[in-house]
This record gives structure tokens, sequence and C-alpha cells, in this order.
């Protein structure tokens, strides 16, 4: 049965891990995802590229004691010239460093997956420079993907690299790398597309999902709304994760509500319990 997640983005930044793991566990939550955030100006509940070994045993003692389990590692380290995809070799290194960070993360706290970002076009890199540069650098990191059992997932995110589900399909394909998937991000593809689609077309690729509601106003326009505010077709959505078999966790992924956490926490938890029975 799928499971209800929130993203510790959607958590006022100055709550520590402690309060984040306490609450979340009593808003009802069944997992949460932690991010590897900037080593400048992290929040309360970040990791970075610096999260000792002692810090990711006290975080995990955390898990434990709330009985609430780390569902994935994310990352916002992914933009500003740092995807696989990149044209500068620093910015491909950046990207390798993020995701082996994040691999050691999971491992740590007891995540089964991890998100990254392919892509990195520009008015400097062209789609097929970016598609080239990121086959080559994941390729690269071969033995990295295959040497643990986190599932990684190529996330499609408004960068403009993945336009349909049949390319992000066949990038996957392409590398045909062990542990390698489809973290699907169901709210980025609704301005231009229908999620359920994707899910029909990635099928069994999928290894994550995030979940966020759009409201579109017309044409290629709308905005980022509250669970269940939106115009995705919902019951469409799980009754396509449904037939591809998909039973992990549905990560929220929404603005912190910083004044009132509780109410977002309990409007989202509530909206993903009525998303999960449709």
């Amino acid at each position: 049965m799928m499971k209800s997640s929130l993203n510790a983005w959607s958590c006022p930044a100055d709550h520590d891990f402690e309060t984040v793991f306490r609450s979340l566990k009593a808003a009802g939550f069944a997992g949460v995802e932690l991010n590897v955030d900037s080593e400048d100006n992290p929040s309360a509940h970040s990791l970075t590229i610096h999260t000792t070994a002692e810090e990711l045993a006290a975080i995990r003692a955390l898990s434990e004691k709330y009985e609430l389990p780390v569902a994935s590692i994310s990352s916002g380290q992914y933009a500003g010239g740092r995807t696989f995809g990149e044209g500068t070799q620093a910015g491909r290194d950046r990207a390798r460093l993020i995701m082996e960070t994040q691999i050691r993360c999971a491992e740590a706290l007891g995540a089964d997956g991890v998100l990254i970002v392919p892509g990195g076009i520009g008015e400097e890199v062209s789609i097929m420079q970016a598609w080239n540069n990121s086959q080559e650098s994941l390729a690269s990191m071969k033995d990295v993907i295959t040497g643990t059992s986190v599932k990684v997932g190529v996330e499609n995110v408004w960068n403009g690299f993945f336009m349909s589900p049949m390319e992000m399909a066949r990038f996957i394909d392409e590398l045909n790398i062990r542990n390698l998937g489809a973290y699907f991000d169901v709210g980025n593809v609704a301005i231009f597309s229908m999620p359920e689609y994707w899910i029909e077309v990635l099928g069994s690729r999928i290894v994550k999902i995030h979940v966020k509601d759009f409201r579109k106003t017309g044409g290629n326009a709308g905005h980022f709304v509250n669970m269940l505010e939106g115009t995705i077709r919902w019951d469409k959505v799980v009754a396509a994760l449904r037939k591809i078999g998909f039973d992990g966790y549905l990560t929220a992924e929404l603005a912190a509500m910083p004044a009132t956490p509780d109410y977002l926490y309990r409007i989202t938890r509530d909206a993903l319990d009525e998303i999960i029975a449709m």
C-alpha cells in the first residue's frame, strides 16, 4: 500500500531534526524525505557534504525513536551549474559529489532512494550537449550506483530536459544501469501534460514519487497549490500507480508555512490519505 511522506523543505528552516521527526510523526506521516543542502547556509534540518558519520547516527536514532523512517534523500544543490549535464567539468564533478553524499546519507539513515537531476540546458549548453554530458557522467558512476542497494532516481524538473515520458524512459534505458530509475514528480509535468500518462510510459522504471498539486488557469499557465486544490486528476494518477504495482511513498514537496506548520502538516497528511484511498 502506498504511504504518505513529506519533504523536510516543507518544515520551517529553524526546526531541528528532532522537531521535524516529532512533528511529522504526530501529524501521522509514514516517512520523511531529508535533503542535502548548501553547506554555506543550511537549515537546522539539512544534510550537507560535511555531515559526519556521527551526525548521521544521531539522526538515525531520532528516526528510530519516533518510528518515522527516512523515505529518501533529495537535494536542492542540482542547480546553478551543478547538474550532470553541465558544460563545465567542475559543474559535473560537483553533481557527482552531491550524489555520492546523498548515497552515503541514505545508506546510513536506512533510506532506499535518492533524487538526482540530469540536464542543465541553457544559452551555453544545448539539449544534445546536456543529454550527452548527463549520459557520460552517469555512465562513469556506474560502479558507484550499482555498488549500493540505494535506488538512484533521475527527476523531471523544470529545466527543459525531460519534456515527454518517452524521453525520460529512453534516457534511463540507454544507460541501462542497475539501481538507476525515475524519480517521477507528478506536479512538475501538470502544466503541459497529464501525469498519469507519464506513469503509464515509465512503468517499472519509477523508483520514487514526488507529489504536489498544480492549478492550470488556461493554456500553459498556472501555479502550484496545496494538495487537492489543483487540477491534477489524482484518481487517475493513483490508478496508474496501482497498475504498475507501485506501493512506495508519495512524498509531498510543498512550500513551508513557518507561522502555521502544524496546519500544513495536517492538511497535507489528510490530502495524501484521501489520495491513497482513491
